[in-house]
């Protein structure tokens, strides 16, 4: 079996390590040393371009669980990060430069190996089983026409505007009420609001809060999605007539209309995460913790995603992929990495093991492996292939996992049972194959 591999990021390399170890001959295009993002400096691969941190490594956390079944199923992604980790608490963080060198030195070991510098301008499968395009949010331009081909300019999104996401079960529901504009719609919204008083504490602290600092590469890319924040500093009563706009809410509890509202919209089909509507930002993730909880409903808010607006070329992947990352309209086109709108350096990984398995047990006549939703790889997998509404891109977290049997007040203790019913259900799965 022959499989080519455009990108070497955390996917990419992913991708080919568990293809090389089946025996697969393996061809990596990757454009690096003759061509660099505006993100990257080293010539080696899977580099590390923000944080060196890869979240927490306690199962009992929704980016530690996702170690966890990605350990189950021999990632090297996670082998080589705890070869190379520094000290960095309940975090599995690494050297960066270590880690990087490490990733291409293993890799490079195999003799059925073949890398190939190359700026890839096309997603042909001529002369291999298939092929896995893991060219990351930074996808090079030369590359974009060939996506334009498969996908349209209407379903290839070229930066990520997110709203912050929230779990339903930390909602304060006692300080909010469900309804539509005007009446409209199935009560589609989860509205939370303010008196005047809440309002002027919220939006004073929203002006105020600190800011993350665009690159250089990310800015003019905003122009028709502001950042709420921005928006507020234009006056007082800019978002009440905007986002926050109480026009055509009537709040049946008090039989008033709120003096501003945020709505809060379902973020998936089985109502466990609601989106913060028009909150688009680029506060710092601990401001955005601080501010948004003041308004009532979400003072106990638990975010299981933070708004992020930065350069980042993503798919909408529910319309054409398939849960195993795998093209609907050509099987032996596979995409993997945050092209397909997984969010995180192990996600991405995730997805190029998943990616690389799947195809290698399709073309060998095998079946491929259904992984199960309440894991936090099969609750990804289904993220990526459900079309829910807008679709946007998402990282791992509890919210997307399917309810437990009988709510645990206890948030540890719920979170501990997810935990142990996720890898209990992944061990029978890989037990049964």
């Amino acid at each position: 079996m022959k499989v080519k591999v455009i990108g070497g990021g955390f996917a990419g390399c992913e991708a080919c390590y568990q293809l090389l170890k089946r025996g697969v001959e393996v061809t990596l295009e990757e454009m690096k040393p003759l061509k660099k993002s505006p993100a990257h400096t080293l010539d080696t691969l899977c580099e590390v371009v923000c944080s060196n941190s890869f979240k927490s490594d306690d199962v009992n956390t929704s980016s530690g669980l996702l170690k966890a079944e990605m350990r189950m199923l021999d990632s090297f992604i996670v082998k080589i990060a705890e070869q190379t980790r520094v000290p960095a608490g309940n975090a599995l963080a690494v050297d960066r430069y270590a880690f990087s060198q490490k990733v291409t030195e293993e890799l490079t070991k195999f003799p059925n190996f073949k890398r190939f510098d190359k700026v890839a301008s096309d997603l042909s499968a001529d002369g291999y089983d298939f092929v896995i395009v893991a060219t990351g949010p930074l996808t090079d331009e030369s590359l974009i026409p060939a996506l334009q081909d498969i996908f349209g300019k209407d379903f290839l999104y070229f930066f990520d505007a997110v709203a912050p996401i929230v779990t339903a079960d930390s909602i304060d529901y006692s300080s909010a009420f469900v309804g539509s504009r005007y009446g409209k719609g199935d009560a589609d919204y989860l509205n939370c609001p303010m008196d005047k008083d809440e309002y002027l504490t919220f939006y004073s602290n929203l002006i105020g809060a600190e800011t993350v600092d665009l690159k250089d590469f990310e800015n003019n890319v905003f122009e028709g999605c502001m950042p709420i924040e921005v928006m507020a500093k234009r006056g007082a009563d800019t978002i009440r007539f905007g986002p926050l706009k109480p026009v055509g809410l009537m709040d049946e509890r008090t039989n008033k209309r709120p003096y501003a509202v945020l709505q809060l919209r379902k973020e998936n089909a089985e109502g466990t995460l609601y989106n913060l509507v028009g909150f688009q930002t680029n506060l710092k993730y601990p401001e955005q913790k601080r501010v948004f909880s003041l308004i009532p409903a979400l003072r106990n808010a638990e975010f299981a995603r933070y708004g992020v607006m930065h350069r980042n070329t993503y798919l909408n992947s529910p319309k054409f992929l398939n849960s195993d990352f795998q093209l609907k309209a050509n099987p032996k086109i596979f995409f993997a990495g945050q092209i397909t709108g997984v969010e995180g350096y192990m996600e991405s990984a995730m997805s190029g093991l998943v990616a690389a398995l799947q195809g290698y047990l399709f073309f060998s006549g095998n079946n491929t492996i259904a992984f199960p939703a309440d894991t936090m790889i099969g609750a990804l997998c289904k993220h990526i292939s459900t079309d829910f509404g807008e679709y946007s891109p998402m990282n791992s977290n509890f919210g997307i996992l399917p309810a437990y049997e009988v709510h645990i007040k206890d948030k540890s203790q719920r979170k501990a049972a997810y935990a142990e019913r996720a890898l209990n259900s992944l061990r029978q799965t890989i037990t049964s194959i």
